[in-house]
């Protein structure tokens, strides 16, 4: 067996191990621990703690070895947090950019109200759970302290649904949402929704005591079983998200992220909410000022525009359907604005980050999800006059690699 040092961790959360070898990624590893394995294709599978860190604690889930949804575990949690600071500390020093963090947020265990589990028939009953780790095995879940007890809880249920709609090829993925209503459960890649097939998934409905269940087949087909709206509130508004519909992670992590938004547009008279997804920042900022916001979808757009009409003494809020990395706002479009909310996807926002910076808009709140790529968004906004003047760090998805920000520039 090589031995080996590890050095630090990479932005997926494995060890950068150090060895006679030369360099390789090792999972469940910390820095500064000795650890026994062989490398292959740059990666030690299973590496043996010789000396571990003093940081190292014993993991609570008994999946967690085997289950790709967790990869920190073994690290207490003021390891993880001075990670999570440093890896966005890291991305803005690469760019020459200050990090004036004031405060990072960690949601408590079992907060998670959105995850997308994988269902498989087997020929014994279906597995439910989540992907084991760099492999597309399925590692079925009797229990796990990320996601709120009323979501594992519904396990056994969707097995069953898990058996009686999916064939024997395919992988059932499973998006179950919990609100205030229950469940709201969207399943795509099963069987087609024949009379039989519905009438089954009718009864599990009543059974596990759904708000909804969407079943979309393996060729698109969409039909949903509704037996009350699942209604999320969104500041005074309650909405009714499409099937499936992109949220943040845990009411808490919303919450900080929304007081964040708050604090950094507050006196604003005119916001334009960019990615404004069902209305996360555009509802609760309507109760102060007029808002415009814009998606690329129009399901959660039709949801946001719905809550806004049914919740009373909110300002104006306007909506328009429009691929923002494809088509940003320009310039001369966002000058009508007196402050900006954008929170992209993963991939960032390169090109409305350059409008952004032609503009003569004073201040924006940007939400990040990604690190490195809010780094090169943020330089472009530097280079356009704008400062960094404030930083959360939002840690929604505990004892995983992901971390968010949420940030103010302020031009100068």
């Amino acid at each position: 067996m090589s031995l080996w040092q590890v050095e630090r961790l990479g932005r997926r959360g494995d060890g950068v191990a150090a060895g006679d070898a030369g360099r390789a990624l090792a999972p469940l590893t910390l820095p500064g621990e000795r650890i026994e394995g062989e490398a292959q294709d740059g990666r030690i599978a299973a590496p043996r703690i010789v000396t571990p860190s003093a940081d190292r604690v014993r993991p609570i889930c008994a999946h967690y070895r085997a289950c790709g949804g967790c990869s920190l575990m073994h690290a207490s949690d003021g390891f993880t947090t001075a990670w999570k600071r440093q890896v966005v500390e890291a991305a803005l020093a690469a760019r020459g950019l200050p990090a004036p963090i004031e405060a990072v947020h960690v949601s408590p265990p079992l907060s998670r109200r959105r995850a997308v589990l994988s269902g498989k028939r087997t020929k014994k009953g279906a597995l439910v759970g989540f992907h084991a780790r760099a492999s597309d095995v399925i590692v079925d879940l009797a229990e796990c302290h990320v996601m709120r007890p009323q979501i594992t809880a519904a396990l056994p249920l969707l097995r069953q649904i898990t058996v009686a709609g999916a064939s024997r090829s395919a992988e059932l993925s499973m998006t179950v949402i919990h609100g205030p209503a229950g469940l709201d459960l969207t399943i795509t890649g099963g069987k087609p929704l024949d009379p039989a097939l519905f009438q089954t998934l009718a009864a599990l409905a009543d059974q596990g005591d759904l708000a909804r269940l969407t079943w979309q087949d393996q060729a698109g087909d969409s039909q949903s079983i509704t037996r009350r709206p699942p209604a999320l509130p969104m500041g005074r508004a309650r909405v009714v998200p499409p099937p499936g519909a992109f949220l943040q992670a845990t009411p808490d992590g919303e919450g900080a992220l929304l007081a964040a938004v708050r604090g950094m547009t507050a006196g604003a008279t005119r916001i334009v909410d960019l990615f404004a997804g069902c209305g996360t920042f555009a509802l609760p900022l309507a109760e102060a000022a007029t808002v415009h916001a814009v998606e690329g979808l129009a399901a959660p757009l039709a949801a946001l525009d719905a809550g806004w009409r049914a919740a009373p003494g909110l300002g104006r809020v306007t909506t328009e359907i429009r691929d923002l990395a494809r088509r940003p706002l320009m310039a001369d479009e966002l000058e009508r604005f007196d402050a900006i909310v954008i929170d992209p996807p993963r991939a960032g926002a390169e090109a409305q980050a350059r409008e952004i910076a032609r503009s003569r808009v004073g201040r924006l709140a940007f939400v990040a999800c990604d690190p490195v790529n809010f780094s090169r968004d943020a330089q472009l906004l530097a280079d356009g006059g704008f400062r960094l003047t404030r930083l959360i760090v939002v840690d929604q998805f505990r004892w995983s690699p992901h971390v968010e920000t949420v940030a103010e520039f302020v031009r100068t």
